[in-house]
């Protein structure tokens, strides 16, 4: 049985620092997910005429951060289904949480988009070819597309993943990439307070996982557990190992 709501990810096309615009996707077509899910294209095409950006509700498909209903961070201006997955312009606001968002954009922090959706029973299926199976969704009930900080990391291999040399240093390269994003954020200092704790975890957990694939030993998220009450001894360590 398939829960009632669900989450879903994907990238970051192109942002306009200037004019505040940011384009991108916030679901793609076609390719199984994590949770055996594949979305056809059409599947958005009902929430979108009734709640879209041209259309005359009041309950208008929003963009958020982290899922968060009580932080919109702009205003849709063009949403539409194309042959890749759920295509949208947005402009970004200029309060406090618009303009964290489009600094984390132009830093590269937000590099994924994710939707909050109510699946359909009667709209989705279950298709069994042998040794794959996945559940086809032809339509959901779409309310909004959020800014996802953290979705970078799913990107990172599990160690089972790693056949070669050349797969273990693509994925100590894009951890070290991503560990000068946020350090780099950390010392501009540019922030508001709510996001130092988040990038302080966010560091934490890429060293880890940066070790962790050093030592080509399994990834142990027990050794995420912040004990410290210190938050700037916490990041002062961090930052000393990483550099």
């Amino acid at each position: 049985m398939k829960k009632g709501f669900g989450q879903k990810s994907i990238g970051l096309k192109d942002i306009d620092v200037q004019d505040r615009i940011v384009k991108g996707y916030f679901s793609a077509f076609d390719n199984i997910d994590s949770d055996n899910d594949v979305i056809r294209r059409g599947a958005f095409s009902k929430s979108i005429n009734e709640h879209g950006p041209g259309t005359e509700s009041n309950r208008k498909i929003a963009h958020l951060l982290f899922h968060d209903t009580t932080r919109p961070i702009g205003n849709i201006k063009q949403l539409e289904e194309d042959e890749k997955g759920l295509f949208f312009v947005s402009e970004l606001g200029t309060h406090q949480d618009g303009q964290d968002a489009l600094k984390m954009y132009k830093e590269g922090i937000i590099k994924e988009h994710s939707i909050g959706f109510q699946y359909l029973p009667d709209k989705m299926r279950l298709v069994d070819e042998g040794e794959k199976s996945f559940f086809e969704i032809n339509e959901v009930k779409l309310f909004e597309g959020s800014a996802v900080v953290f979705g970078a990391n799913s990107e990172t291999p599990n160690l089972s993943e790693i056949k070669s040399q050349k797969d273990l240093d693509n994925a100590l390269d894009k951890l070290s990439e991503r560990k000068e994003v946020f350090i780099k954020a950390l010392k501009d200092g540019n922030y508001s307070d709510k996001f130092n704790g988040l990038f302080e975890v966010e560091l934490s957990q890429i060293f880890a996982k940066y070790e962790s694939l050093v030592k080509f030993e399994p990834f142990n998220k027990d050794t995420l557990i912040d004990k410290s009450d210190d938050k700037s001894e916490l990041y002062k360590s961090i930052l000393e190992k990483l550099s």
